[in-house]
């Protein structure tokens, strides 16, 4: 612990802050279908998917080990790096939740460690092959599979149940429900909360607190886990309504499809180390499983939107990443305290908008008002 100076302490710290962000952020992944359907009541939900949260970040390292020794070279990253890295990050994640609108967690982490790495330390510093690899291709892959498999599943579960009373069958997929959401918060903390894991790491490494290809310690693992789970309870309300009523008026068989297939894909590519972004399966689940039923409403609009978003989210958060790895590399100690308080005067400024329109337990299965917007504009600025 001798090695762990004030910048490599304050990283951790902004890292554990994203986890935070990310949780509030991407609880919807698990519960948005849940809560829309009531087979959760929304404060319960938030407190079990926390929990779950929690267990699932002590189940595997592989999406860590892949944060911290594979997108990036980490002979060559410094504190100053990472912490840049997670500024854009937390700022992209500050700014879609104002918006309600689900983007990636992940790729905003992994745009704004490309950035500030690519700028701190050249092209070489990123693996571009492992980017394509464990990143790109499984952002391309993962919301497919899981749509075609929630639509096949949809589809069987109406087929097989037609002849059923409706509100028996409502009410026995309801309870599904309760264990396939389970099963989603559960693979969502294996998988995005090693992310945090992960660029910790990467920061002990780069200090000389941890060797090279250094599994995360206990400790990292813990507080980690605890930080993602706050955040899930905290609740990201504005992207749950977004997710359980903006894409597909959807039902109980709907719901334990989209999440029983969600589950399957999370799970598989944690163990075999792919840092996929749960907000893309979880989304694409979802709207398989809205096709599958006949004479749904999906409504492509916000798909599109949403879709134009996941595209936009790891270059715009490398291009802030980029911009607050400048200043920290050229600025010393002064450039990382300017950053600081810059993120933290447009996090306040975005917490405040967001009091204007409150999303809260109370309302979020109200239907949205106007379509989400995709930030056109912010996603320069976010």
């Amino acid at each position: 612990m001798d090695h762990i100076t004030f910048l490599v302490a304050m990283v951790i710290v902004t890292a554990l802050a994203f986890d935070f962000t990310n949780g509030f952020h991407d609880t919807a992944n698990a519960m948005a279908t849940s809560i829309a359907t009531g087979a959760l009541r929304p404060k319960i939900a938030v407190a079990v998917s926390g929990v779950l949260n929690l267990a699932g970040a002590f189940m595997s390292t592989e999406v860590a080990k892949t944060v911290s020794g594979g997108i990036v070279d980490d002979s060559l990253v410094t504190p100053g790096m990472i912490f840049a890295g997670l500024v854009g990050a937390i700022m992209w994640n500050l700014m879609t939740w104002l918006l309600g609108l689900p983007s990636s967690s992940s790729h905003a982490l992994f745009g704004g460690l490309i950035g500030a790495v690519w700028v701190g330390a050249g092209r070489h510093g990123v693996h571009f092959d492992k980017v394509v690899e464990k990143i790109l291709i499984p952002a391309v892959a993962s919301p497919v599979v899981a749509g075609v498999a929630a639509l096949i599943a949809t589809y069987l579960a109406y087929r097989i149940t037609q002849r059923a009373e409706s509100d028996t069958v409502s009410k026995g997929f309801r309870a599904g429900q309760i264990a396939s959401a389970s099963l989603v918060s559960l693979a969502h903390g294996t998988n995005d909360a090693q992310k945090t894991m992960g660029v910790i790491t990467l920061a002990l490494i780069s200090c000389g607190a941890l060797g090279h290809d250094a599994d995360p310690p206990v400790w990292v693992i813990l507080t980690a886990g605890l930080a993602i789970a706050l955040g899930t309870y905290i609740g990201g309300w504005r992207i749950i309504r977004t997710m359980g009523k903006g894409l597909v008026d959807i039902e109980s068989p709907q719901g334990f499809a989209a999440e029983s297939a969600s589950t399957a894909v999370i799970l598989t590519s944690a163990n075999l180390g792919f840092a996929l972004s749960t907000t893309q399966v979880c989304s694409g689940g979802i709207l398989g499983a809205g096709v599958g039923r006949r004479l749904a409403e999906v409504r492509w609009g916000t798909a599109g939107q949403m879709a134009l978003a996941w595209l936009v989210t790891l270059p715009a958060a490398a291009a802030v990443g980029a911009v607050a790895a400048g200043v920290v590399v050229h600025g010393g100690t002064t450039g990382i305290v300017l950053i600081a308080l810059a993120a933290a005067a447009v996090a306040l400024v975005i917490v405040a908008l967001s009091r204007r329109n409150p999303v809260h337990a109370d309302n979020v299965n109200n239907s949205p008002v106007t379509e989400v917007r995709a930030p056109a504009a912010a996603g320069a600025g976010a």
